[in-house]
């Protein structure tokens, strides 16, 4: 099943989703969180209550910001090559990725 993706160009916006995610019962290793800088995104992170929230690197491989490994690590995560592609490029503008693999979250985001 492909995974619920959304794409953030706003911090307050993903921390608020990555909450509201929690409160709804998502377990934490169904959350991962992509974006070119690791360090901004465990700043994300770790500004909410949830401390096991995949980020960059755990779960889907070192983290090195190339296209090739992001294609990767989409791909691990079942996003479609043509759908990983229009991601990364997302990735690519400073933007942040919010990838949630519990389909029950599908629609709420």
């Amino acid at each position: 099943m492909n995974p619920v993706v959304k794409v953030y160009t706003n911090e307050k916006d993903l921390e608020a989703d990555l909450n509201t995610l929690k409160d709804t019962g998502i377990s934490q290793k169904d959350i991962y969180v992509l974006s070119s800088s690791e360090e901004h995104t465990e700043k994300i992170v770790s500004q909410t209550e949830l401390e096991n929230v995949n980020y960059n690197r755990q779960d889907i491989g070192g983290y090195t910001y190339k296209e090739d490994e992001f294609l990767r690590k989409l791909e691990i995560l079942n996003v479609k090559k043509e759908e990983a592609e229009k991601y990364i490029k997302e990735i690519e503008q400073g933007n942040v990725l919010l990838i949630v693999t519990d389909q029950r979250i599908k629609g709420a985001l």
